[in-house]
């Protein structure tokens, strides 16, 4: 018995020698590592608000700072006080919130049918779905496509090319068919139809996979410059993304971008600054709100098939 115990107790006394050691050096090493992470990826967007509140000698002067010396908020009040820039802020919002409405639910109604088991056909259609993860028209024939459509110059085309993205439609489908068939199969001998099953009983569930998901959308749409770049060559109806692309990329003439104001002075760099925050801000703000939903919206529907 003796022996027993002290045996025991030199396990536990190796143990926490090994917590105290080990997993110390880990946990140092670990902390280390993600707070340089967490700086290549802060420090970038720091400098970015920085410069956009800085003036233009500033700027110049100084090749990087997280706090300018002077505030100063002339790119904001040219940006705002001028038609191009308003015009693509609200056409981004408006293609966002419709496209994440359109785009969801089609999701959501192709989803629900493919995860009953006795749809006719599922085999088939699921693996059309598959195949679309493997292979894509690519860009040439999706720009015919879309010409053919008439959708040319029109914010449909940058909405319904990409209205069912097929590894979100996989994940929701699982998501469904974890819902217990009881609770479906009671709505029904209370008379509702599949529609009503759908709607009262399916979706109010699916609150965490549908705010997940709508997120993941409106993210790709706000964030999406080569669509309206294909599609739109109206240039009162660029989105944000583009005048982002067209003042900031290195072969671009910045003023000709902004052909409406040509001839006017603005502050060239506080101007790239301040539109990137602008084009930036906005969707990371909606991030708090949802990210309860995360983990559960994703991880419930890839659990099992």
């Amino acid at each position: 018995m003796a022996l027993m115990k002290a045996t025991a107790g030199r396990r536990r006394s190796s143990v926490r020698h090994y917590d105290s050691v080990g997993s110390r050096v880990f946990d140092v090493v670990n902390v280390l590592l993600l707070l340089g992470l967490a700086a290549i990826t802060i420090l970038p967007l720091l400098y970015v608000f920085a410069g956009s509140f800085a003036s233009e000698a500033e700027i110049d002067s100084r090749p990087f700072f997280l706090w300018p010396e002077q505030f100063v908020t002339d790119a904001y009040d040219y940006m705002f006080g001028t038609d191009v820039f308003i015009r693509a802020l609200l056409t981004t919002i408006v293609v966002t919130a419709i496209g994440t409405v359109v785009q969801v639910g089609l999701t959501l109604t192709m989803a629900y049918p493919l995860s009953k088991r006795y749809l006719p056909g599922r085999t088939f259609f699921i693996n059309l779905v598959l195949f679309t993860l493997v292979f894509s028209g690519g860009m040439i024939p999706t720009y015919l496509v879309v010409r053919e459509l008439g959708l040319l110059d029109s914010y449909w085309a940058l909405i319904l090319p990409l209205a069912i993205n097929p590894f979100y439609l996989l994940i929701v489908k699982s998501f469904f068919q974890e819902i217990p068939e009881a609770l479906e199969e009671a709505a029904r001998i209370d008379g509702c139809n599949e529609l009503q099953v759908f709607w009262r009983i399916v979706l109010p569930l699916s609150k965490p996979v549908i705010a997940t998901f709508s997120l993941f959308y409106a993210v790709a749409i706000w964030n999406d410059y080569m669509s309206p770049l294909l599609y739109i060559s109206d240039e009162r109806k660029w989105t944000l993304q583009v005048l982002v692309r067209q003042l900031t990329a290195p072969n671009s003439d910045s003023e000709n971008a902004l052909s409406a104001l040509e001839g006017a002075f603005f502050p060239q760099q506080g101007l790239k600054f301040a539109i990137i925050v602008l084009a930036t801000v906005p969707i990371l703000l909606v991030y708090p709100f949802l990210q309860k939903h995360f983990a559960k919206g994703v991880l419930i529907g890839s659990v099992k098939e």
